[in-house]
């Protein structure tokens, strides 16, 4: 196993650092000097070394990889890839501590999107493209971009992105896991690239739109603005990223089934139509309060829409605070918090398809009442489920409420009051980003204190991770018998 982890782990730093490529030649054309240069340089090189030294001598050797294993792989390559992107802003000096390198950096790559920053224009260029580029490669998965460059993991792959996808069903969409990967990656590309080319045509800078096209797609929600959105003031872009960030919470095996022509499963795809549901009403929930704010519907909407969307599929953008609107439309945001996006797509939270699962499971519940010598089946897509699904998302749901419980008590021991610190815990361990009070769109996470901030790196990448990965780790069981 300490071979196959070394083994995966270092062609994982190779593919992290080989990717610091982008912003060190933005550092070089924009002159942000030497320190920036070599703050790139360094990790580079290092990745590089760690990937020829480990793999060389180990070419031939076949990679077995057993389900025990693929949690600590996983894990460990999330870890590692946080630390290899930590480098940068700790090296670079733009951030004072390693701790708040670490927390920015974690944050990146699970996609949640809080920052410890307070002033992001200030940030060199090529630091803030680099927070962005680390949510491209969380959201997809860094494990799934390794599995797809890595035939030579052949079935084993398939465990590794069972450990790392979310929602609670993992499948392929073609016979082969390599394949799956690289078909999903590709989509990912495609869609990124148009957002970012519509973007510009919108008005962003170059720059910022690929910037704001990888945090849009992988739903993480870092900008180069202090203001977010807010700060391009600008109806178009905030219709693009709007419908962006509801195309990066759809299952992205529905892109392919899109683009093969099985519309049929499609329609028949339970998530994705509560998904749009859930959607559908929470806009309305928070737009029609927002009118006598904004003082018309449709300028109501632009803005009720985008910040559903950013809640709703975890990406975390702002184009106001929405802590200031009135409490209806707050409530149908608070609302999303506990909903997350759809299982498959790059989005965190709980996901929509363990909610159809809990509440067909009501339905049958309360059919059995009226019909006590009835059977009823719990269906997804049209077809009869296994009925352990139910214990599964049950169990799942169990732990997902009881982190946030752990969290919000490591909020309120570090002296947050309780709504942050609750609502801080539901942004952490759902990947949202902001949360309300102290935390709002308006706040940053840099004030708090050390020992809250790695707690809150171990709660974001439980939360990116499905839970059970990291906290498999933490149980007694796991390291017995080894």
């Amino acid at each position: 196993m300490l071979v196959n982890l070394l083994r995966i782990n270092s062609i994982l730093v190779g593919i992290v650092g080989s990717t610091m490529s982008l912003p060190l030649i933005v550092s070089i054309v924009y002159r942000e000097g030497n320190q920036l240069l070599f703050s790139y340089l360094g990790p580079i090189v290092v990745s590089i070394i760690v990937l020829l030294a480990v793999n060389l001598p180990l070419r031939k050797r076949k990679i077995d990889l057993s389900i025990r294993s693929s949690y600590m792989i996983v894990a460990s390559a999330w870890i590692f890839a946080s630390l290899v992107g930590a480098m940068p802003l700790f090296f670079s000096g733009v951030t004072q501590t390693f701790t708040d390198a670490m927390f920015e950096s974690v944050s990146g790559f699970s996609t949640t999107g809080s920052t410890i920053f307070s002033d992001l224009e200030s940030l060199p260029k090529s630091i803030n493209l680099w927070r962005c580029i680390t949510h491209w490669l969380g959201g997809m998965g860094i494990v799934a971009l390794t599995v797809a460059l890595l035939p030579l993991l052949g079935i084993g792959g398939f465990q590794l992105i069972k450990a790392e996808t979310t929602g609670p069903e993992k499948g392929k969409v073609t016979d082969k896991i390599t394949t799956t990967a690289k078909i999903l990656w590709f989509i990912y590309l495609v869609l990124t690239l148009l957002e970012a080319i519509l973007l510009k045509i919108a008005g962003m800078s170059f720059l910022d739109a690929i910037s704001h096209a990888f945090s849009t797609l992988g739903t993480g929600g870092f900008s180069s603005n202090n203001s977010s959105i807010a700060g391009y003031d600008s109806a178009a872009i905030d219709i693009i990223i709007t419908v962006f960030m509801f195309l990066a919470g759809i299952n992205f095996s529905m892109y392919f089934y899109a683009v093969t022509g099985n519309f049929s499963y499609i329609r028949k795809n339970s998530e994705l139509k509560a998904y749009i549901g859930i959607i559908f009403v929470c806009i309305i929930g928070t737009t029609l309060p927002l009118i006598s704010t904004y003082g018309n519907f449709w300028t109501a909407l632009r803005y009720g829409a985008f910040q559903t969307l950013a809640i709703g599929s975890t990406t975390g953008f702002a184009t106001a605070d929405f802590t200031l609107w009135p409490s209806t439309s707050q409530f149908f945001l608070l609302l999303l918090f506990f909903v997350g996006g759809c299982s498959g797509s790059t989005s965190g939270g709980f996901k929509v398809v363990r909610w159809v699962v809990l509440f067909k499971q009501v339905n049958n519940e309360t059919k059995k009442m009226l019909h006590p010598h009835g059977v009823f089946s719990l269906r997804l897509d049209g077809q009869a489920r296994e009925t352990d699904l139910v214990t599964v998302v049950t169990s799942f749901m169990i732990v997902f409420f009881a982190l946030i419980g752990i969290t919000t008590l490591a909020g309120c021991l570090a002296k947050l009051d309780l709504f942050t610190a609750f609502t801080g815990a539901i942004s952490m361990v759902g990947n949202i980003g902001p949360g309300f009070g102290k935390l709002g769109p308006a706040c940053n996470f840099g004030y708090l204190p050390i020992a809250l901030k790695w707690w809150y790196c171990f709660a974001m990448l439980a939360g990116r991770l499905e839970l059970y990965t990291m906290i498999i780790l933490l149980l007694p069981s796991y390291w017995k018998n080894r």
